[in-house]
């Protein structure tokens, strides 16, 4: 297979120091392609889950950046940064003691949705600019609240002494973590930052089934870089699967709209996101609508050719 032809989600072992933007610079190298993007940010501080999307399932890396991802974080007690994590500039330091006790009710209050104002050091835009561009020039701007949902948080370990711990934590899209440390820290009446993350699962994604540029390198000398990258239907693999007929599948091609007759396992529910397969082929993602002339029907919701 040539790898103009690549087509795939690559998951990447995201090493510190690199942005997510560094990652897809350099496998642009080594894969010798245009089209790949990732799907989710990560700070350069920050290892661990990084997907890629290679070829036509560059149209898919949004639907991962939705998805909930799973982190272990380091905090320390005690000071505070311009960053939220160890990378920053000092701004505070505070000489109070948090006991274990105290952090466990403390991390227990941040399950749940809530709203969290994103970190100046963050790619948000406000009016048309990055947040990180006016912190850089020394500005701080207003930024509004954001909805975010904690699923699960829990502390790992905590050594009292070096006032330092570990937290795993299930958060929804656009959630910072190191964030939630720094409010950690002002709900123990304190100050924290962040001085590790390693990102575990994005999605359904594990760090176990990530690769490093070692490991990509001697798969594209190889010539077995395909071999390495999943399909992009499993990134929707809570959704029901459809097959067409033939004559569901030429009609799909054109744009055109499916009829139940012509689409087998259709979701009766309007709205339905679905994965469309022809003779075991994955062809897009397709959702039910409504027909102006009453019944249901299968429409083109997201192509990843």
């Amino acid at each position: 297979m040539q790898q103009s032809e690549l087509c795939g989600i690559l998951l990447m072992d995201k090493p510190q120091g690199f942005t997510s933007h560094d990652v897809v610079a350099k496998l642009r190298g080594i894969l010798h392609t245009r089209r790949i993007g990732h799907g989710g940010t990560l700070d350069p501080l920050a290892t661990g889950v990084l997907p890629v999307f290679v070829g036509g399932a560059t149209k898919a890396a949004d639907f991962a950046a939705a998805q909930d991802k799973e982190y272990v974080a380091g905090f320390t007690l005690g000071y505070s940064t311009d960053t939220q994590d160890v990378t920053g500039t000092t701004l505070q330091i505070s000489e109070r003691y948090a006991a274990r006790y105290a952090v466990e009710r403390a991390v227990k209050r941040f399950l749940g949705p809530q709203q969290q104002v994103p970190p100046m050091y963050s790619a948000v835009k406000v009016n048309g600019q990055k947040l990180y561009d006016l912190a850089r020039k020394g500005k701080e701007v207003e930024r509004p609240a954001r909805d975010i949902v904690v699923h699960e948080i829990e502390l790992m370990d905590y050594d009292e002494d070096a006032q330092k711990g570990t937290l795993r934590l299930v958060v929804s899209k656009g959630t910072y973590v190191r964030t939630l440390v720094n409010d950690l820290g002002e709900t123990l009446g304190t100050l924290a930052v962040m001085h590790s993350l390693v990102r575990t699962r994005a999605g359904a994604y594990p760090l176990a089934q990530c690769h490093t540029f070692d490991e990509v390198e001697r798969a594209a000398q190889d010539g077995t870089v395909q071999n390495l990258l999943l399909p992009v239907d499993g990134l929707f693999a809570e959704h029901p699967a459809v097959a067409l007929t033939d004559e569901g599948a030429e009609r799909i091609a054109r744009g055109a709209v499916v009829f139940p007759r012509q689409a087998a396992g259709l979701p009766e529910t309007e709205g339905a996101l679905c994965r469309v397969y022809h003779k075991d082929r994955f062809l897009m993602l397709g959702q039910v609508r409504t027909l102006d002339k009453g019944g249901l029907g299968l429409f083109v919701y997201k192509n990843f050719r």
